[in-house]
């Protein structure tokens, strides 16, 4: 059965959104539609990626918009280092932007961490702790806890949100003029100092061969990369929703209560990612200067794939 809402022509509502979702397309879209006052201020004006789902095909990445996506859908030119083009990013700055995706089934929102008109200048610093294979959310918890511990010694703070998988991303806003490079070297910092706290819970170990059964401290959400938006469905079994979280709240929830079908009526009317986001704080010198010692992760994690490549090789001519 089709139908229209704000001028966006939707169908073909009643099909499956993909194996295991136990939801349909009109699902994504009702809740895509009852969550847009607050999905809108999170991906306002920032390049949008989507995860989307075609009927019998496997889930892919779009970040290019294509070609038949109508002209009132805002947008934004960004260059690409990596292939050497522009590319055309949708802007999920309306409703009627979150209706047509959601009709495109687009399941999953990330959104650029910077503004389109300011891309050197991320709004915040995040913290992406990764649960090891078999891990629990408690396990995130904590470690997400060792962060918080080392944000206040810095004089920072943080809001804090289920991944919407098996994790949580910790979120510290940040003035509006920091610079890329200061951000991810202070993500680098707050890592390593959150590990020092509880080496036996935690790790900065890019190879995940070398982390032991610990949380991951993910560092990396810098640049071009891109995390999960608050609120954003989940492209897994069930469409769990990535849900901002009291930080006293860690040890009573888990991912698999904030669902596409449980997660509007949880809210009560509330925005709780808005009030729980602490303002802006200057990141402090020192935090800076000694992510700036440590190197990059996937750099060191290349070279030393290359060293232990090269070693098998002398090991085994």
């Amino acid at each position: 059965m089709a139908d229209d809402r704000d001028g966006v022509a939707l169908t073909n509502l009643d099909q499956e959104l993909f194996p295991e979702a136990g939801a349909t397309k009109r699902d994504l879209i009702d809740y895509l539609d009852a969550m847009a006052g607050r999905l809108v201020p999170v991906l306002r004006d920032r390049p949008l990626t989507v995860i989307r789902v075609l009927r019998g095909q496997d889930r892919f990445v779009q970040k290019n918009l294509p070609k038949y996506t109508p002209e009132w859908v805002p947008r934004a030119s960004v260059w690409a280092e990596a292939s050497h083009r522009d590319v055309t990013y949708a802007l999920g700055n309306d409703r009627r932007t979150l209706l047509w995706f959601g009709n495109q089934r687009a399941v999953e929102f990330h959104p650029a961490l910077a503004r389109a008109a300011t891309p050197q200048h991320p709004t915040h610093l995040i913290m992406d702790l990764d649960p090891p294979e078999g891990g629990t959310f408690p396990l995130a918890a904590a470690a997400a806890r060792l962060v918080r511990q080392v944000l206040a010694d810095a004089g920072l703070d943080g809001a804090v949100k289920t991944s919407g998988a098996k994790g949580v991303h910790v979120f510290v806003p940040l003035p509006d003029d920091v610079a890329a490079d200061d951000v991810a070297a202070a993500q680098r910092a707050v890592a390593a100092r959150a590990e020092r706290l509880d080496p036996a819970l935690a790790t900065t170990a890019f190879i995940r061969d070398d982390r032991h059964g610990k949380v991951f401290l993910d560092a990396t959400r810098a640049g071009g990369a891109t995390v999960a938006a608050a609120y954003s469905p989940r492209a897994r079994p069930g469409v769990p929703v990535s849900f901002p979280l009291d930080w006293a709240a860690l040890d009573d929830v888990g991912p698999a209560d904030f669902t596409l079908h449980t997660a509007p009526a949880l809210l009560d009317g509330r925005d709780p990612w808005a009030d729980t986001m602490p303002p802006p704080r200057p990141l402090p010198s020192d935090l800076v200067a000694e992510g700036h010692t440590i190197p990059v992760a996937r750099v060191a994690a290349m070279h030393e794939g290359k060293r232990r490549a090269a070693a098998r090789r002398k090991a085994n001519p």
